[in-house]
């Protein structure tokens, strides 16, 4: 192939991971992880950065697996093989997601988080992955479970969060009030 192929983004799975497609073929997925755009092919994750102002990042992600499927250093996958399976629960779940580096901050407020989801009866499936990435927890009112992000659940200015749990409806408003001690007061 002499000029990069062109892509097109499929539908991403509950961690936000996009396929990227060339015709009908799977070349890789297209992500974020924190700040920064990952890809995940043939050739395994590869970091590929921070887009330009402007730029969205998973356009910039999957632009460079369509170069490196073009210059032949990737080869087409399965869809499964870029798709994250739903978490099983297993415990004790780890104190941290298996990126997150294991420093004193990210300990200490993985801590306090996890103490948080308890009282706000959360389980969740793996480690904590940071306040912008998405994480697979189950709703201990009603069995309800999905991907949640931490930024969205904790309260915002030393306010409770809020008692919309999640889509889909929950036990109604006054049910969390009922149920969470931290309402009550």
């Amino acid at each position: 192939m002499s000029q990069d192929p062109t892509y097109r983004l499929g539908s991403p799975d509950w961690e936000c991971r996009y396929p990227v497609l060339v015709g009908d073929v799977v070349i890789g997925a297209a992500f974020r992880w924190h700040r920064e755009w990952l890809t995940l092919s043939s050739a395994g994750e590869q970091i590929v950065g921070r887009p330009e102002k402007g730029t969205a990042g998973v356009d910039m992600a999957a632009a460079h697996l369509a170069a490196e499927y073009a210059a032949g250093r990737i080869t087409a996958v399965s869809l499964a093989d870029v798709t994250a399976p739903v978490p099983v629960l297993v415990e004790p779940v780890p104190l941290l997601h298996a990126r997150m580096p294991h420093t004193a901050r990210n300990i200490a407020t993985a801590t306090a988080v996890l103490a948080a989801l308890r009282e706000h009866r959360w389980t969740p499936y793996t480690g904590f992955p940071g306040s912008d990435n998405p994480w697979w927890q189950r709703c201990d009112l009603c069995d309800w479970q999905g991907p949640r992000y931490w930024s969205h659940q904790r309260g915002r200015n030393g306010q409770l969060p809020s008692t919309h749990r999640h889509e889909g409806g929950c036990v109604g408003d006054e049910k969390v009030r009922q149920a969470i001690a931290a309402y009550q007061d």
